[in-house]
């Protein structure tokens, strides 16, 4: 192969890749445009990240300061159930919570006291349905029905010293990404226990893991226990990890360029050894048939599922940079650039599928690739090879 040829076809490639980083960036584009576009409707629509506060109480001690009383036992239920919504290329995960929180205020002074009971509801544009909110328990209980002020249940109850009341707060809401149960700083939390059952087993803890875990029919059960806590983490859940088809396609085009690479390289070193001729014109129908599958694989997604899309595009690829390949260089080849193309762009286009395999892939394909080479031409004498080679089919 003459080594202007080189030059002409690392030119090509050099061109396709700038092609392929302009399509990941308008892809990218794309998705960012949706994702502004698409958030604060959903978010509108379903309501933002939820937080849910621990409870506390207030009095005032003999000396006129504001003392703070957390609950003597806390024993909260929540169930998510996780409903994503598709916008666009991009899955926005909203779910519904139904919480139930019971606790118990004990008056722990001894004097009769006055307790200013508060509970903080889940900020920012939430519907909260089914809220109840009761003190006391059997016929001495009392629901309250007053409206919350400034964000918050309140209610105001004497105990006497020692005497403990229940209370129990109860809604139904909506939210989005994650669902939270915040404790104050530095405060002691003492008999608390949260439930949480979900219709998912794909958990993720942003801030602390269960005590204890079972798996249910429909997901999971998840236990945090605190007996007598300092500083107690939060609690959360972040819904599972939807595949969005915008940042694989942007990703897929972005890396091609190392596919067509160690395609160019096969099918560069195996023509060579084998004697077949290609021209560099030859290498620029390659190379556009490689470019065909993240560019119909990009558009495709905004009219079909994102594997249907993957499929079809990577037929056409394959048809087209194979199909050409048998054409012009015989069936040798041809066979070489099946394998190539599948290990090199579907395979480790695939691989973005999957959080964590797509350096592994690559690694495994070099490897693999290397392995191959070195016993297909391991007698090819190169000196004369690297000379001028006559046009003739494998």
């Amino acid at each position: 192969m003459k080594y202007s040829h080189l030059i002409v076809i690392a030119v090509i490639f050099v061109c396709t890749t700038i092609a392929w980083w302009l399509l990941g960036a308008v892809v990218s584009q794309r998705t960012l445009h949706v994702s502004y576009e698409t958030g604060d409707t959903v978010s509108g629509r379903w309501g933002p990240r939820l937080v849910q506060k621990h409870p506390q109480a207030r009095y005032t001690s003999s000396s006129g300061t504001s003392m703070v009383l957390q609950p003597a036992k806390s024993d909260v239920k929540v169930q998510l159930a996780y409903q994503p919504v598709k916008m666009g290329l991009l899955w926005q995960r909203t779910y519904g919570v139904k919480f139930a929180g019971a606790y118990t205020f004990t008056n722990t002074t001894a004097i009769t006291q006055t307790l200013h009971i508060g509970f903080d509801l889940p900020s920012g544009k939430t519907l909260l349905d089914k809220i109840r909110f009761t003190l006391g328990e059997g016929t001495a209980a009392r629901r309250s029905v007053a409206a919350p002020l400034e964000g918050a249940m309140t209610d105001s109850v004497q105990l006497a010293p020692g005497e403990s009341i229940p209370v129990e707060l109860s809604y139904e809401c909506r939210g989005m990404d994650v669902w939270d149960y915040a404790f104050s700083d530095a405060s002691r939390i003492r008999d608390f226990t949260l439930t949480m059952n979900t219709d998912f087993t794909d958990v993720n803890f942003p801030v602390s893991s269960p005590t204890d875990r079972r798996p249910t029919e429909k997901g999971m059960e998840l236990v945090w226990k605190y007996e007598d806590a300092i500083s107690a983490p939060g609690i959360g859940m972040e819904m599972p990890r939807e595949l969005n088809a915008g940042p694989v396609a942007a990703q897929i085009s972005r890396y091609s360029p190392l596919s067509l690479l160690m395609f160019f390289v096969v099918v560069i070193i195996t023509a060579t050894s084998r004697g077949v001729s290609l021209h560099p014109v030859n290498y620029f129908f390659l190379a556009a048939g490689f470019f065909a599958f993240p560019l119909l694989f990009s558009y495709m997604l905004d009219l079909m599922p994102v594997h249907l899309s993957f499929v079809l595009a990577a037929t056409v690829s394959l048809l087209l940079v194979c199909g050409y390949l048998r054409a012009a260089a015989g069936e040798f080849l041809f066979r070489v650039g099946v394998a190539a193309q599948v290990s090199y762009m579907v395979l480790f286009s695939y691989s973005f599928f999957f959080k964590g395999l797509t350096g592994l892939t690559l690694t495994l394909g070099g490897v693999v690739t290397l392995a191959v080479l070195m016993a297909l031409t391991a007698k090819v004498d190169w000196s004369q090879r690297l000379g001028e080679v006559s046009p003739k089919l494998a």
